[in-house]
């Protein structure tokens, strides 16, 4: 069956919620293509994530590596010997794990791809809670970028961020009355066994489930 959209997919919370979204709005598994992009993130943990959902849910999925452009994406906590700030999303201190124009790039990417398949959507799962420190994630960006992907070939792709003025207590609050477990999507920056619950990462996960009266399921360090 021909696939009608790509789903930018990292393996966190976020973006393991909008795939289970757009599929429960309508999309049927077999008419979207997952993407994970390999950037050299220290969080590679979350790649595995995303395999194992999209292998569970019969979906075509691809894990791109695209390390070999990091000599060009330098001064992120993510991916250079830089250590990862711990506190809020809201902190300046998590500036530093912005990676220079990683969504540009990703949806570049995810639109040759949709091109590809003749699909005429590439989702991605950028929310308000990303908004004070992610140029990327911000409306006006979304907003630009859709713009340009409509015109960029022959073929017009639409980029859509349906959680865009959602915040993680609001994306958790949909996934949750979707039935999903939280168990099968990797949030923590720090790639380690469990996750670190200090990041800015596990701090806003941690705080999107104690608003909502649930406990994560994933285990964190004491």
């Amino acid at each position: 069956m021909q696939k009608k959209a790509v789903l930018i997919y990292s393996g966190g919370m976020d973006s393991y919620t909008l795939l289970n979204q757009v599929i429960h709005d309508g999309l049927k598994p077999e008419e979207l293509a997952c993407l994970t992009f390999d950037y050299g993130q220290k969080h590679n943990k979350e790649i595995v994530y995303a395999q194992n959902v999209c292998k569970g849910l019969g979906i075509t999925h691809k894990v791109i590596d695209i390390t070999s452009i990091n000599s060009l994406l330098g001064g992120s906590s993510l991916t250079d010997d830089i250590e990862i700030p711990e506190g809020h999303y809201e902190e300046d201190s998590m500036q530093s794990t912005v990676v220079p124009n990683r969504n540009m790039i990703l949806l570049s990417l995810a639109v040759a791809y949709a091109v590809s398949l003749e699909a005429d959507t590439v989702y991605y799962g950028a929310h308000s809670g990303d908004h004070a420190i992610y140029p990327d994630c911000r409306p006006e960006f979304v907003q630009k970028m859709d713009a340009v992907c409509r015109i960029a070939n022959y073929q017009s792709v639409t980029i859509k961020t349906p959680f865009l003025h959602d915040s993680k207590i609001e994306i958790l609050r949909k996934g949750l009355a979707l039935g999903l477990d939280y168990s099968k999507s990797w949030t923590c920056y720090n790639g380690r066994e469990a996750a670190c619950g200090k990041c800015g990462a596990c701090v806003e996960r941690l705080e999107a489930f104690s608003e909502n009266n649930v406990v994560d399921p994933l285990t964190y360090e004491k």
